[in-house]
């Protein structure tokens, strides 16, 4: 592949082999880039860019970060974190073996209200019932949603 990446700026052959990729037609018929290259002057340039490919590596890895950052806030600007507190009203999403199979499209997609009775840890929530029963397991907050009363 002689073309460059847009998350590394880069080919993925010359961040092998230290070196740009030369295609047949360039070997066979000269042109401006290769015409007037001397085996020492070649050797002069590979052993240039052997002495900076750790460089030339080291800024790839720094442009690559850079790129997954990018990549990674134009994914999440639309993700809101949800916290809620004791005593908060939910709803619980149903899980596709738990919902009613013959009631088709029209059939519940959440359950509940539940109250919030603890936060068990980062994102855990115990959940109680109307009349004080409690439910069994933690719940994750994505599978919950706050309930406006």
């Amino acid at each position: 592949m002689t073309t460059p990446k847009m998350s590394t700026g880069q080919t993925p052959y010359s961040l092998i082999y230290g070196t740009e990729a030369v295609l047949p037609t360039e070997v066979m018929i000269p042109t401006t880039r290769y015409g007037l290259l001397t085996s020492d002057v070649n050797n002069r340039e590979l052993s240039h860019e052997k002495d900076t490919m750790d460089e030339l590596r080291e800024m790839v890895k720094i442009r690559l970060v850079s790129y997954q950052q990018r990549v990674n806030n134009t994914y999440n600007k639309h993700v809101h974190i949800r916290t809620f507190r004791v005593g908060d009203m939910v709803l619980r999403e149903m899980f596709q073996n738990t919902v009613d199979v013959m009631a088709g499209k029209f059939a519940d997609t959440w359950e509940g209200p539940y109250f919030i009775d603890v936060v068990v840890g980062r994102g855990a929530y115990r959940l109680s019932t109307m009349d004080g029963a409690q439910v069994p397991r933690s719940w994750n907050p994505l599978h919950l949603k706050l309930y406006h009363v």
